[in-house]
């Protein structure tokens, strides 16, 4: 009989109480703010991760995760009898943290070649709750004893597909992180312009710029619902603007005819790139291959 463990690291946003009902194992991410070091989810919450980026001196950076932490878990795991592990990481562009997970899978499998524990390593290629909400499906999964290729197929289908839709209102961290040129950041703010941000397959794309702020969230919905596979779940992600969460919250329902999955709070994976003053749209599109 099947006993499978789901593991993910913190970039993906799920609530503190969603993790320990289901029994998700998360690695949280090393971040170093003006020296200091912390840890993501243990240190602060993310409202207090906003505070500090709003205020810091230099804009925080992070770490991958180290083998020797995946090696750990995989050797916990295996000593407590489960036969499976899947590890969903965080997009292997924005991060070396896969191939933590990959080298030491094949450390554990040298030191283990005989061991039936099948350690399972995706790149969810993508960031945030887009990848956080399918490894709380898979967890639900594994807990009515779904068998392991049935969650596998499930998560490759998900990550195939799956596309954020966001959008800064301020564009200081995005000039900072380098999503835009120092130039055109300057020339942006001028003119009022916001670019709206798609997530789809790994890599970053701003896919059109709106004028002035009450254009952010209109145009935000016309891409999301023009991209959605229509009956499929949809999540917002959100981060210090609790009036503009409310209200794509409440119009993306009315677009496409039903509420969302839930609201999620962007962790420090998005906001040290995005900043804190940010809202979007995650949605299930076509599949790309």
């Amino acid at each position: 009989m099947s006993k499978i463990k789901i593991m993910t690291d913190s970039a993906c946003d799920i609530p503190k109480e969603r993790e320990q009902e289901l029994g998700i194992r998360i690695l949280n991410f090393p971040l170093t703010v003006d020296g200091e070091g912390y840890r993501e989810r243990e240190d602060f919450t993310e409202e207090e991760f906003y505070d500090i980026l709003l205020n810091c001196r230099k804009v925080p950076t992070t770490a991958q995760i180290t083998q020797t932490e995946f090696l750990d878990a995989y050797n916990e795991y295996y000593e407590e009898g489960y036969t499976d592990l899947i590890y969903v990481s965080i997009n292997a562009k924005g991060s070396n943290t896969y191939n933590s997970a990959l080298l030491a899978k094949q450390r554990f499998e040298e030191k283990h070649p005989d061991a039936k524990f099948a350690i399972h390593v995706i790149d969810s290629k993508t960031y945030t709750i887009a990848y956080g909400y399918p490894v709380m499906e898979a967890a639900i999964k594994a807990e009515k004893g779904c068998p392991v290729e049935e969650i596998l197929a499930y998560l490759e289908d998900w990550f195939d597909s799956v596309e954020i839709y966001f959008a800064p209102y301020s564009l200081d961290f995005v000039k900072k992180s380098g999503r835009v040129s120092v130039a055109a950041a300057f020339v942006g703010e001028l003119m009022g312009l916001r670019p709206i941000i798609n997530f789809n397959g790994g890599d970053p794309q701003i896919v059109t710029k709106v004028r002035g702020d009450k254009n952010v969230i209109p145009g935000i919905i016309r891409l999301a619902s023009s991209a959605m596979v229509p009956q499929t779940p949809h999540m917002i992600i959100s981060g210090c603007l609790p009036e503009r969460t409310e209200e794509i919250t409440k119009e993306f329902a009315k677009q496409v005819g039903y509420p969302g999955v839930g609201v999620f709070k962007a962790g420090a994976a998005i906001a040290i790139n995005a900043g804190p003053k940010i809202v979007g749209i995650i949605v299930k599109g076509k599949r790309r291959s």
